[in-house]
């Protein structure tokens, strides 16, 4: 699946847009890209799409706000459909491409590609791998394949990042036979780390962990720009504690609930997925904000922050530990990136290493937020995702028409 890329940059800019679909989210935007840059012309997201608080914002190319509704998005096909009214509102370029932000593309698609019936199979038979985010992805396929048919469309895939990583890392302990079946550690938040090693100008550090923190979260191992080991395994329920999500589990757990209270795969799919991590612990709020407000009060939303941290500490220990040292941590993530009080609680965490903050530089998210005595760079870096959408698409895209004219005069 993966793609030869010419060297020389005659291909022209596309206007691309960038479809990100999450469990209860969706978020968009339209770019016009060339080969060292990805301008974004309109923005967006769909937040808490079916619950009664949801709301729909948009930006515009110079990032002021045009648009804030709430209230008006049942369903990910509302969320699409309203995506498409705005853009044709807007009065937009229609775009050239369209790309998909894919968690999950089971053991057969591992590289960004261009989406035909044969991938479109492929993801669906993926589906079981991640079947929290799946069938809202193949919704945004379909949907744009719909209102879009002529354009190719681009699948670009959370594990890609990962697929290189040793067997060490990628190899799960269990029965050798399993292994053929895609059993395996895949990893995910791929293209949020792209995205933070692409903003290292002159490359990145050699030893670099990054932190995605969010309603999802993972701990990745970069060497030279390469992911060498990550917390996600098989699917991106493993990990560290998740906002409901529980992360890595003894499956003694699963075993005495199916043993003892009868429960199957759908019962242990919502317990793991939905009613877990911080939501689980506190009773509370898969919400960072309502959790630091609650922690006054309600020590069991106390104990969920203070586990959260120092589950993402261990996991930061233990990758510090495959890359022999670390150079640079970096925070990303709505978590990450937002939540100064939640990044010092980690940090404090890893002082016996060394790590450490410069508390007002922190609290404004300065880069670096490390001291000076820290013995590693401590940075707050953004997760571009949609703009990694839209490079490979692209990518993708460009070789497409350089490639089609040739095939057709054969």
């Amino acid at each position: 699946m993966s793609a030869f890329v010419p060297t020389t940059d005659e291909r022209p800019a596309l206007v691309v847009l960038a479809l990100n679909t999450g469990s209860s989210s969706l978020k968009f935007g339209l770019f016009r890209v060339r080969s060292t840059t990805a301008d974004v012309l309109l923005s967006g997201e769909a937040e808490a799409i079916g619950e009664p608080t949801n709301r729909f914002r948009a930006k515009d190319a110079r990032g002021a706000e045009i648009l804030d509704e709430r209230g008006h998005i049942p369903n990910q096909a509302a969320a699409l459909v309203r995506v498409g009214e705005l853009l044709a509102k807007a009065s937009c370029r229609a775009p050239d491409a369209v790309g998909h932000r894919i968690v999950h593309g089971g053991p057969r698609l591992r590289r960004h590609c261009l989406i035909d019936a044969a991938v479109l199979r492929e993801l669906e038979d993926a589906a079981a791998f991640a079947p929290l985010h799946m069938p809202a992805a193949l919704s945004a396929i379909r949907f744009a394949q719909a209102h879009f048919p002529a354009i190719p469309q681009a699948a670009c895939f959370d594990t890609a990042f990962h697929a290189d990583m040793p067997d060490v890392a990628r190899v799960l302990p269990i029965a050798r036979e399993l292994l053929s079946h895609g059993l395996q550690r895949y990893g995910f938040h791929g293209l949020s780390c792209e995205s933070i090693v692409r903003q290292f100008v002159g490359g990145p550090p050699e030893r670099l962990i990054v932190a995605h923190l969010g309603a999802g979260a993972s701990v990745t191992a970069v060497r030279a720009g390469q992911s060498i080991d990550t917390s996600m395994g098989l699917t991106p329920t493993g990990g560290v504690m998740m906002g409901a999500r529980s992360g890595d589990l003894d499956p003694g757990v699963l075993l005495y609930l199916m043993r003892t209270r009868g429960f199957d795969a759908a019962a242990i799919e919502d317990l793991v997925d939905r009613r877990s991590g911080l939501l689980g612990v506190s009773g509370v709020s898969t919400d960072m904000q309502a959790l630091h407000a609650a922690s006054t009060s309600q020590p069991a939303a106390r104990l969920a922050l203070e586990m959260f941290c120092a589950g993402v500490a261990k996991q930061v220990a233990s990758m510090i530990t495959v890359l022999g040292g670390v150079d640079a941590l970096v925070f990303t993530g709505g978590i990450g990136e937002n939540d100064s009080v939640v990044r010092a609680a980690i940090c404090e965490r890893l002082a016996w290493i060394g790590v450490g903050l410069d508390r007002t530089r922190n609290r404004a998210a300065i880069n670096p937020i490390s001291d000076a005595p820290s013995r590693c760079k401590v940075f707050v870096l953004p997760s571009l995702e949609d703009e990694e959408i839209a490079r490979h698409a692209w990518t993708l895209s460009s070789l497409h028409s350089a490639i089609a004219p040739r095939a057709e005069r054969r």
